[in-house]
């Protein structure tokens, strides 16, 4: 898995159009999946800085339905950092709301966010060249860069809706070292003090 920068994720996320921006925070900030982030609604910020994750955009049948590894009605509450908020007010404020709705097809409202937009930008700007993407980072990247940044791992699986603690960790473990390499860096220097 490859994981962007700070700096490559800044670029990344302004490199498209507003939806692809929107998309990039809630995966970066949020750690949502794609298909979550589609379906992002005002109504689920229930708090200044959370955000209750309720259901996400199917690839194949195009509908909202439930969350993977949830059942119906089942959700899971993210951190809502303060950037990704104004993000979510900012495309409010600029492209409106269907029932709350931010994220819609472009050419009929009625319909669902298409997954193939966000995946076509995606393949526009790795062409372009003009942002320093990593080689072989894809867009679900940005939703490891959340993870990367959210340790300890029992809060990162359960805000990234992972079904047990043993997914998360077996997909993030490789990033636990350096997490105890900080631990004790900043242990010996509290120990010295």
């Amino acid at each position: 898995m490859v994981i962007p920068s700070p700096e490559q994720l800044r670029q990344t996320r302004t490199a498209g159009d507003d939806s692809f921006l929107l998309v990039a925070d809630l995966m970066s900030g949020c750690g949502m999946r794609n298909g979550e982030a589609f379906a992002v609604n005002l109504d689920n910020i229930v708090a200044d800085d959370v955000y209750h994750v309720t259901e996400q955009v199917n690839r194949t049948t195009c509908r909202y339905q439930r969350l993977k590894h949830r059942k119906p009605g089942e959700h899971h509450d993210v951190p809502l950092p303060a950037r990704v908020r104004q993000t979510i007010e900012w495309h409010a404020g600029r492209h409106g709301t269907l029932d709350g709705y931010l994220l819609r097809h472009s050419g009929d409202p009625t319909r669902t966010f298409p997954h193939y937009h966000i995946a076509n930008q995606w393949q526009r700007i790795k062409k372009a060249g003009e942002t320093d993407v990593p080689d072989g980072m894809v867009v679900y990247g940005l939703r490891h860069f959340f993870a990367s940044n959210c340790l300890p791992i029992t809060d990162v699986a359960d805000w990234m809706g992972h079904r047990t603690i043993e997914i998360a960790f077996r997909i993030y473990r490789h990033l636990m070292p350096g997490s105890i390499s900080k631990a004790a860096k900043i242990l010996n220097l509290d120990l010295a003090a």
